[in-house]
């Protein structure tokens, strides 16, 4: 029995079935495993995710009882649960994605945007079942008193769940994206508002990115649970949730050792011939709503319209990898994405001149190469939990200026370095991108040094630890 587990949706690899028909393993997607992924494998903490694809389930059906490290899969111990596509996909896509994710990014179209009905009580009883296998496998893997950390929106109902199978055991649920305001959190139906605080407040300690995101759930549960709030905790029917806010930052040595293996070498030398020895301009974001991609072009484009000296010495780099293609609106967003960025290129691009680049296939040595050669790193997110890529491109670029969403998590600690913008104001960071460029060379790089100070602070072991402690 494990005395240490992890809970996510997404887990540290994935698997794809080759046109012969063989599983390929390969690294698992996203911020949270890139945070998570090493510490656990050199802890020995049990990781137990859900199947995401049709090569998952292939690999999961292979190995006893899911656990993919018996299967003889280097995955440092791994379960991975085979939940019903259907439910996987209602609990996932429509709860999680669609409802949950909109409402803590305020992103809705609030005229025409969410509507609840009988719907969505179908798909909301797939997110209780969704959530139900995970509470019933980690009650089955876990050891007496052992401590358990549930991880994110996909599963804010385990805690509770998992704490009536097993009250012995110790747990955290840690969210990693930001926490709406009670106003904003209340366009949930009522008891779906209330099961996702009971959910949380189940757990022993719940975990924020930020005391701003810590406040809002606290906040929320004064509101419409009337919980009572005092000394960093909730406490709500007779029981006490503490609420810690732990930062998450990167391991900077283990980020620079993959950084210089040859894949991302040569991706450097490719992407140094293809724009020559130009200014780069660089964002690394998988096109979800919230990453505000297309405000950065525009951005761009103004930059570009104001500052004609800049014509044919700077190159936007701009890397949006694909995320949640099963839903519309994320289809349509990468098709904004497409138009916008050929916009700019007929307007501007010239036969010996590109001024964008952009690319939408994922290819993460190419990104570690990006950030090596980043002069300008743009992270300007309408609402973001952390974000972990402006902490990623100061590390591997020693002269990287950032221009940072005030909006990002992490503007609370890189803030002071960072040129900070408002993600809704395109003309302020068109003229950011400019002051960046144009910074004096010894401030670009004091800030560098400085932002990559702050951003190796709590390193994911060091994050982890801390929310173990607090257990």
């Amino acid at each position: 029995m494990n005395s240490v587990l992890v809970a996510s949706n997404r887990g540290p690899v994935s698997f794809t079935v080759s046109d012969e028909g063989a599983l390929i393993m390969k690294r698992g997607g996203g911020g949270l495993v890139s945070g998570l992924s090493g510490v656990a494998k050199s802890n020995g903490v049990l990781w137990v995710c859900a199947a995401l694809s049709d090569g998952d389930r292939s690999a999961v059906r292979q190995a006893p009882g899911g656990r993919l490290d018996q299967a003889g899969y280097d995955t440092g111990a791994l379960r991975m649960l085979d939940i019903p596509p259907a439910t996987f996909h209602r609990a996932y896509n429509a709860v999680a994605n669609s409802t949950l994710w909109f409402v803590n990014h305020l992103l809705y179209d609030i005229p025409n945007a969410p509507l609840f009905g009988t719907r969505f009580e179908r798909e909301w009883e797939s997110y209780r079942d969704y959530n139900g296998a995970f509470a019933l496998a980690l009650a089955e893997e876990a050891g007496h008193e052992a401590r358990v950390m549930v991880q994110d929106y996909h599963l804010t109902l385990t805690p509770a769940m998992l704490r009536a199978e097993r009250p012995d055991l110790r747990i955290a649920h840690f969210s990693h994206t930001p926490w709406a305001p009670p106003e904003y959190f209340s366009l949930l139906p009522d008891e779906v508002a209330r099961e996702v605080l009971e959910g949380i407040l189940g757990a022993d300690h719940a975990g924020f990115l930020t005391e701003r995101w810590a406040q809002a759930f606290a906040d929320c549960c004064r509101h419409l649970l009337g919980a009572e709030v005092s000394g960093g905790g909730v406490t709500y029917e007779g029981r006490t949730t503490n609420i810690g806010v732990h930062s998450l930052g990167v391991d900077g040595d283990s980020l620079w050792q993959r950084a210089c293996e040859p894949d991302v070498e040569s991706h450097m030398a490719a992407l140094r011939e293809q724009t020559g020895n130009r200014r780069l301009i660089v964002r690394i974001d998988r096109t979800e709503l919230s990453k505000n991609i297309v405000r950065g072009l525009l951005a761009y484009r103004e930059f570009l319209a104001a500052h004609p000296e800049w014509h044919g010495r700077v190159v936007h780099l701009a890397f949006a990898y694909p995320s949640r293609h099963d839903l519309p609106e994320y289809r349509e967003y990468t098709a904004a994405v497409q138009r916008c960025a050929k916009e700019i290129e007929d307007e501007y691009g010239t036969e010996d001149w590109d001024p964008l680049i952009l690319n939408v296939n994922d290819d993460y040595p190419r990104s570690l190469a990006a950030y090596r050669l980043a002069d300008v790193l743009l992270v300007n997110p309408i609402r973001d939990g952390m974000n972990l890529v402006a902490k990623e491109g100061p590390i591997l670029s020693d002269r990287c200026a950032l221009v940072l969403s005030r909006e990002a998590g992490a503007a609370a600690e890189l803030g002071g370095d960072a040129i900070v913008v408002n993600p809704y104001d395109v003309g302020e960071t068109a003229r950011a991108l400019h002051s960046a460029l144009v910074m004096d060379e010894d401030e670009r790089l004091r800030r560098a040094a400085s932002l990559r100070r702050a951003a190796t602070a709590l390193p994911p072991e060091k994050w982890l630890s801390s929310q173990l402690d607090a257990l």
